[in-house]
């Protein structure tokens, strides 16, 4: 073997062992915050569950709301969202595109599920998380933008609606919230929730004249 193909190797090998580190720390944090909760995990003891050390940690996740953060961001592969996103730009009718959009909501918050209850608790104790969430709400809302013109370009919106209202209903509809009521609460499937939504989604913005 080369000293080319070995340092390869042992690149590789450093590569894969971190990101089972990492993966490792996020599924012990899990466990620790649903168990202990947010506020009274610390990363001392994330550290000692994951058999790392504690600036090991930090160096990965700089804090709790890193750990947290990357807990939300991974629920749902950003490969598979991206799959999901350009399913649903791909459409040509209004009502397919409400149905994917629909479905991208379903399977984010499908993915997210056990992580609902902990973020509304981490919010409350942790006001700074707060500010996480409403930066994710910021992306969902700005990323929805193109979405609403293009349907508006196409002439699908409904007589007299503006973009920036469209934009709005969208973004009310697929919060987390509904989700959480219908599919948490309630006890909805997962499909059913989707349906409805679809539907809901399809009233609301196109055109049915």
């Amino acid at each position: 073997m080369d000293k080319e193909t070995k340092r390869t190797y042992r690149s590789e090998t450093r590569a894969s062992q971190a990101a089972q580190t990492r993966k490792r720390i996020l599924e012990v944090a899990l466990l620790l915050f649903e168990k202990e909760g947010f506020d009274r995990t610390t990363i001392n003891q994330i550290a000692k569950e994951a058999s790392v050390s504690a600036p090991t940690v930090y160096s990965l996740f700089k804090s709790k709301r890193g750990i947290l953060h990357s807990l939300i961001d991974e629920a749902l592969p950003p490969r598979k969202f991206n799959e999901l996103v350009e399913k649903a730009m791909g459409e040509t009718t209004g009502e397919n595109r409400m149905r994917a959009t629909a479905k991208i909501a379903r399977q984010i918050y499908d993915a997210e599920r056990s992580l609902l209850d902990l973020m509304r608790t981490a919010s409350v104790v942790a006001p700074e998380l707060k500010q996480l969430d409403q930066e994710r709400e910021d992306r969902r809302y700005h990323r929805q933008k193109e979405f609403m013109e293009i349907m508006a370009a196409n002439g699908q919106l409904a007589t007299g609606l503006s973009i920036d209202d469209a934009r709005d209903i969208l973004w009310t509809y697929t919060g987390r919230d509904l989700y959480r009521l219908l599919v948490i609460e309630r006890g909805w499937p997962s499909d059913k929730y989707e349906q409805w939504l679809a539907g809901q989604l399809q009233l609301a913005l196109l055109d049915h004249q």
